[in-house]
């Protein structure tokens, strides 16, 4: 495992160990982050440990086609209960992920060090919320790094106060990316919800290649 100095610098990818872990250190700045992004590699640590970076093999992804829309969620689209808003609250949206209490997870990783981190990446232009609201309440959403060029949105987390509301705020997300010609969404690990939601996993250097092709559209 590679410990990382006060220089943006990442180790290959393909160096980290079988759990994903490729290293340790560094910070959270803007500049560190998007580089990380932009490389494969993602930060994701608790409270009492240094910030640990991950590239996962197999990488967990979506390719926006393959998005699951069960009969249910469209009756839900149909309805037009919820409102939709991109932008309008990062900050809200990512303390609600934060507070969301996860099988198997004591706490959170999405610590006050993440939020303000990810709410200056916000800030620069870098991350994108989406938000879903029920009577003037917010309700659901989720929160994301846009690499805009890379045609690739790599999902952080997502919460839901109310039945369906993520997977709403998830499937306005798969909307707005198709019609950019997004190539996928990152999801980084697989778990089984996301599996339902029609996420696969792919080899880590195949995502690598998604990532280096270069988009004009």
């Amino acid at each position: 495992m590679h410990h990382l100095s006060n220089s943006i610098w990442f180790p290959n990818p393909e160096e980290a160990d079988k759990e994903g872990l490729l290293a340790v250190g560094g910070d959270l700045s803007v500049k560190r982050l998007i580089h990380a992004y932009r490389s494969g590699i993602f930060p994701w640590f608790d409270d009492y440990q240094p910030i640990l970076w991950w590239s996962p093999d197999p990488r967990m992804i979506m390719f926006l086609d393959d998005f699951k829309v069960s009969k249910s969620l469209e009756k839900i689209i149909h309805k037009n209960k919820f409102t939709i808003t991109y932008n309008t609250c990062f900050r809200e949206v990512i303390r609600n992920c934060s507070q969301i209490k996860r099988e198997g997870q004591q706490g959170t990783w999405i610590t006050s060090q993440m939020q303000d981190a990810y709410l200056k990446l916000h800030e620069n232009g870098h991350a994108t919320s989406v938000e879903v609201w029920l009577d003037g309440t917010l309700v659901g959403g989720l929160y994301g790094i846009d690499l805009i060029d890379k045609k690739v949105f790599c999902g952080e987390s997502m919460f839901s106060n109310v039945s369906d509301a993520s997977k709403v705020a998830f499937y306005f997300l798969v909307e707005q990316l198709k019609t950019k010609n997004y190539q996928l969404i990152d999801c980084q690990m697989y778990t089984p919800h996301l599996e339902r939601l029609g996420a696969t996993e792919i080899p880590r250097e195949k995502f690598l290649q998604y990532l280096r092709q270069k988009n004009d559209n």
